[in-house]
């Protein structure tokens, strides 16, 4: 008589196997962040464009951001990369106890992340360079093009600052999962898919930050 497997609790209806499963999902996962590639190149494409129309007016904005908080928060999404690797790895071995805490590192090095990019938001605030009516600039002449900077840095920046509190969202419902047994050694792949939308925030920074901060700031 055939000994009668039964399938895992994780295994959807609509699948044969956790393996095919998994695969469905990941590549679910990559359909998503090439239309979130399009979707921010779309913005880089502009940002360049009006930089090159425009570079005194940009190079003059570059020089008022903050360097250090741009730097700060690069190393701080730098690191919080690595310990969703070792989450991811923790996972796939079944160390629940590490997983859990690279969890709550990752969510933490993200909401650092976050707290200085609403410190530089105030700074930009109180200095008038939200653009608006009250938007202020030296030397006047820079004044309309560089608001332009301005609005696609907030744009931009914005943006991403969503998508990391979606980042955030999706890393608590892991350390749920986590902590109630549904992550399991067999059955990690979600760990494994939020990991591919956490790094793909953390590279947009990567070219964000070179772009906003860095190029023309010494011109």
């Amino acid at each position: 008589m055939a000994e009668i497997v039964h399938p895992s609790p994780a295994l959807a209806h609509q699948f044969d196997n956790l393996e095919q499963q998994k695969e469905a999902s990941t590549l679910g996962m990559w359909v998503f962040l090439t239309t979130e590639v399009l979707f921010f190149g779309g913005l880089f494409v502009t940002y360049c464009i009006y930089r090159l129309w425009y570079p005194a007016a940009f190079a003059a904005g570059s020089r008022e951001m903050l360097i250090w908080a741009g730097a700060t928060n690069t190393a701080v999404l730098i690191t919080s990369s690595l310990t969703m690797a070792l989450a991811v790895h923790a996972a796939q071995t079944g160390n629940r106890r590490l997983l859990m805490s690279f969890l709550i590192v990752t969510m933490l090095l993200g909401c650092v992340f976050l707290g200085i990019k609403a410190f530089e938001y105030h700074t930009e605030f109180a200095e008038h360079h939200v653009p608006g009516a009250a938007f202020e600039f030296q030397p006047q002449a820079l004044r309309q093009n560089a608001q332009l900077f301005f609005s696609l840095y907030f744009v931009m920046t914005g943006l991403h600052a969503l998508h990391m509190i979606i980042g955030l969202g999706l890393m608590s419902f892991m350390l749920w999962w986590a902590w109630n047994g549904t992550i399991t050694k067999e059955y990690y792949n979600p760990i494994e898919v939020s990991g591919l939308y956490w790094h793909f925030v953390d590279i947009v920074w990567i070219f964000l930050f070179p772009l906003l901060y860095l190029i023309g700031r010494h011109v």
